[in-house]
């Protein structure tokens, strides 16, 4: 019943969201020495949350899609200088944007709990 609301929907897409963009940083990481390796990033939540205010929303994984996988953004090349052996990513830039997914996802874990609190007190249920 609860998991219908559009506000722990968003949440979870916004959590859902941080930790593949968290995944693909930390694969940046990892090939930070890699001769030829070209950055990526996935577009952030409120781009893709309003890239299409007409466009149709998948409300759950198989939704429009007809695959029982959960849709997630496909990383994109991140644009920025490359090194002299070919390879663009920037350790100080994949700080900037950890923290930026970390913030993200403590933000849609306080909104999940802030939710259920509420829900709970409905139901006169405290904690």
């Amino acid at each position: 019943m609860f998991e219908k609301l559009e506000l722990i929907q968003m949440a979870q897409s916004l959590a859902a969201q941080s930790g593949a963009r968290m995944a693909v940083i930390a694969e940046n990481v990892a090939n930070a020495d890699t001769p030829g390796y070209k950055a990526r990033d996935i577009p952030s939540f409120a781009e893709a949350y309003a890239a299409d205010p007409d466009q149709m929303r998948a409300t759950r994984p198989g939704h429009l899609t007809g695959s029982s996988a959960a849709t997630t953004p496909l990383p994109e090349r991140s644009r920025g200088n490359e090194s002299p052996n070919g390879n663009s990513v920037s350790l100080e830039a994949e700080m900037v944007k950890s923290v930026e997914a970390r913030q993200n996802h403590n933000m849609a874990l306080a909104i999940y709990r802030a939710t259920s609190d509420v829900i709970r007190s409905s139901l006169g249920r405290n904690r």
